[in-house]
């Protein structure tokens, strides 16, 4: 019954020929995951604020921060739902491609929403151990790897953007590498989430590149005039894609400065898994260190400051993530938040460029 949604309507009904074209499908996920997160977004909030779950602001933050205290948190359940139920109406749901995408979305999703209960609801301030939500992180990724290396024609090689004939088989090593970077992305996307809206704008951003490597890795005749890897039904992807996007520009209504909810890490963590594993499956792995470059950076501040402080005895930043030392260095909150912006845009330009580049 989960096949008899809208996309098989074009083949029985001639009204609706125009459910077949990929591209339709792809613009109308990201107006209805748009529309209905405006439909359902108030009474989500309204929802947070009746159970408390209110976010605590650190003491030893910025002191700008201490003003957020008490703001609805675990708004990321209206980005999955906003990515989820546009997803099922206009994708292709005998792709596998998109079942994968959504567990990995839905399970880190569920794993960022316990996380987050025990910590604003139950009042429990360790909420779940960093070993107990790396366990899932990775059982997650690594189900996802050992399906794909085991999935007929699906390719395990690794493909760099610049260099047309440098595509190395990685064999076993795949299932690792599958999980190193959806685990990765998930955490890199959690740690960014600090400010109002600075998560949500880049990932819709990078939501938005990959919508457009998806539609090509899935055509045959594109993707081998622009020498990227054909991958047969990742086409399909874009409308998740889109669904992410419209699901990212609608969060960011409540979201922007100054913020009305934030998505906790039931929004942060399934997003940056949802990230990943489109890198993954569309084989643009490499890209995803670009496009996502402020991503990258904010993980890498963290690794530092505290590789520094352990070995050195000395801070590289004055807090970290990074988007913190430039708080406390005196730029403004909103200005830090759409600079990154700007650079992500710019960064998903260069990984769009590189399409002519192999």
């Amino acid at each position: 019954m989960l096949y008899h949604l809208l996309y098989p309507l074009a083949s029985d009904y001639k009204l609706f020929n125009v459910f077949k074209y990929l591209t339709f499908r792809t613009i109308y996920a990201m107006i209805t995951a748009l529309v209905l997160s405006f439909i359902v977004g108030p009474w989500v909030v309204r929802k947070l604020e009746g159970l408390q779950a209110r976010q605590v602001i650190r003491t030893d933050g910025p002191e700008s921060h201490l003003k957020k205290q008490g703001t609805p948190t675990m708004g990321g359940v209206l980005i999955l739902v906003c990515i989820i139920v546009p997803t099922l109406l206009w994708a292709d749901l005998k792709n596998v491609f998109i079942w994968l995408t959504l567990l990995i979305i839905a399970g880190y999703g569920v794993l960022g929403f316990v996380d987050d209960y025990k910590k604003v609801v139950e009042k429990n301030p360790k909420g779940l151990s960093p070993r107990q939500k790396m366990f899932w992180q990775v059982i997650l990724a690594g189900g996802v790897g050992i399906f794909l290396y085991n999935l007929p024609g699906f390719s395990t090689e690794l493909y760099f953007p610049f260099f047309k004939r440098l595509h190395p088989e990685l064999g076993i090593l795949f299932i690792p590498f599958v999980t190193l970077v959806i685990v990765g992305a998930s955490n890199a996307v959690n740690l960014t989430d600090g400010l109002d809206g600075l998560a949500i704008g880049p990932v819709a951003i990078n939501a938005a590149t990959y919508m457009l490597f998806c539609y090509i890795a899935g055509n045959a005749r594109l993707s081998g005039y622009l020498q990227i890897p054909y991958v047969p039904g990742g086409g399909e992807l874009a409308v998740l894609c889109g669904a992410m996007v419209g699901a990212g520009l609608g969060f960011l209504w409540y979201n922007s400065y100054p913020a009305e909810v934030f998505m906790g890490d039931v929004g942060s963590l399934s997003l940056g898994g949802g990230l990943g594993t489109l890198a993954v499956l569309t084989k643009q792995e490499i890209l995803l260190v670009i496009v996502g470059g402020v991503f990258v950076v904010e993980a890498l501040s963290v690794i530092f400051q505290v590789g520094s402080y352990k070995y050195r005895g000395k801070r590289i930043f004055r807090m970290a993530p990074i988007h913190h030392h430039f708080e406390l260095k005196g730029v403004a909150e909103p200005k830090i938040i759409v600079r990154f912006w700007i650079i992500t845009i710019i960064l998903a330009l260069v990984a769009i460029s590189t399409l002519k580049m192999r």
